[in-house]
C-alpha cells in the first residue's frame, strides 16, 4: 500500500455488519433468523419459503426489506425494529482497533443497510462509542439499500461529504460500486478478495490495515 494512497481523505466511510466486527462473530445469523420469522408471519409462508425470499430479494434489490417494500408493500418501521433486537452478547471489545480509528485524520463516520440505532448498540459493544462524528442507516437514505448508487447520494449529500477525498469500507463488494463510481476510494473488507475495478484495496484485518495508514 502506498505511503499517499490515503493522504488526500478527510473522511472515513465505515460499513457496520462483518465490518467494525469480524464475521467470525456471526451477529447476522441472529438477524436473518428474525427475518425469516419476519416474512413468514408477513406473506402467510412457510420456513423454506420465507427463506427463499430472503435471500432473494437481497440478491436483487441489495436488502430483504427493499424486496419487501417493493413487491409487498411493507412497512419498514416495525420489520427494521423486530429484525434488529438482537443479543449483543458475542461481540467484544477492541481497544487496539478503537485506537486505529481515533487515529485517523479527519471526520469518521457509519454508513450501513441496518438502522442507526441498531449500529450504535453495536459500536457500544465493540468499545467504539464516541469515535464516530455521524451514523447513517437505511432510514436516512428514505430506505433505498446499498448498492443503489441514489441511497448513497442522500446520505452523502446530508452528510456534506467530499466523495473525492473520502474512502468506503464494506464487506460487501457490491457496495463499493457506487462510491467508486462518485470518486471514493474503496477497501474491501473480507476474509475472501475479489477482484473489481472498483475495489482498490482489499483486507482481511481492518484494524491491521487502519495500523498501516496510522503508523
Amino acid at each position: 500500500m502506498p505511503d499517499t494512497a490515503f493522504s488526500h481523505v478527510n473522511t472515513w466511510v465505515f460499513d457496520l455488519d462483518n465490518t467494525l466486527y469480524p464475521p467470525s462473530a456471526r451477529l447476522f445469523d441472529q438477524i436473518e433468523v428474525r427475518m425469516v420469522r419476519w416474512v413468514m408471519d408477513a406473506l402467510k409462508v412457510d420456513k423454506d419459503r420465507a427463506n427463499y425470499l430472503r435471500k432473494h430479494y437481497w440478491h436483487t434489490y441489495g436488502t430483504t426489506l427493499a424486496g419487501l417494500m417493493r413487491e409487498h408493500d411493507l412497512d419498514p418501521g416495525p420489520y427494521l425494529h423486530d429484525v434488529h433486537d438482537i443479543s449483543m452478547d458475542v461481540l467484544t471489545p477492541d481497544p487496539v482497533l478503537a485506537a486505529r480509528i481515533k487515529a485517523l485524520p479527519g471526520r469518521r463516520i457509519i454508513y450501513t443497510n441496518g438502522t442507526a440505532p441498531y449500529a450504535e448498540r453495536v459500536v457500544k459493544a465493540r468499545g467504539l462509542d464516541g469515535l464516530f462524528d455521524a451514523v447513517y442507516g437505511v432510514e436516512h437514505a428514505s430506505f433505498l439499500p446499498k448498492p443503489e448508487r441514489a441511497a448513497f447520494e442522500q446520505v452523502f449529500t446530508t452528510d456534506n461529504l467530499d466523495t473525492t477525498k473520502a474512502v468506503m469500507f464494506e464487506d460487501d463488494p457490491r457496495n463499493l460500486a457506487a462510491p467508486h463510481a462518485m470518486g471514493m476510494g474503496t477497501v474491501h473488507v473480507a476474509p475472501t478478495p475479489e477482484a473489481g475495478e472498483h475495489i482498490h484495496f482489499h483486507t482481511d484485518d481492518l484494524s491491521h490495515f487502519l495500523g498501516r495508514i496510522t503508523g
